[in-house]
Order: C-alpha cells, then sequence, then structure tokens
C-alpha cells in the first residue's frame, strides 16, 4: 500500500534525513521523503500506519492529520 504522509516542522535535509533514519527501522518496501511529506510504500501485514506515523513523531515532527 502507498500513503502520502504530510509532515509539519520539516525544514532541511537534516529533517529529512532525521525522518529518513526513523522510518528505515520498520520493514518498508520504499520510502521517499522531502520536506513536508513522506511517501512510504509498506505491506499491512508488516506495518500498520500507526506505527508509521510514530516514528515520524519520534523523530520530532508531526504529522498532518
Amino acid at each position: 500500500m502507498k500513503k502520502l504522509i504530510k509532515i509539519e516542522g520539516m525544514s532541511c535535509n537534516h529533517c529529512i534525513m532525521s525522518v529518513k533514519k526513523s522510518l528505515s527501522r520498520l520493514d518498508l518496501n520504499d520510502v521517499k521523503v522531502v520536506i513536508g511529506s513522506a511517501e512510504v510504500d509498506f505491506d499491512e501485514s508488516k506495518v500498520n500506519e500507526k506505527k508509521i506515523i510514530d516514528a515520524i513523531e519520534n523523530s520530532g515532527y508531526q504529522v498532518k492529520k
């Protein structure tokens, strides 16, 4: 499943790397992070959307609902 997640508080490449690092700990098929969003491709039987949102928020950014 592909999901575009809007992220608040990102402003630079450090922000992008921080989000990528947090998401890399999850079993995701593909991740593309740019300032303001992350496009995530994942298998719902391995990872749920809440875990992805938690990983982003644990890296210090707010997910737009």
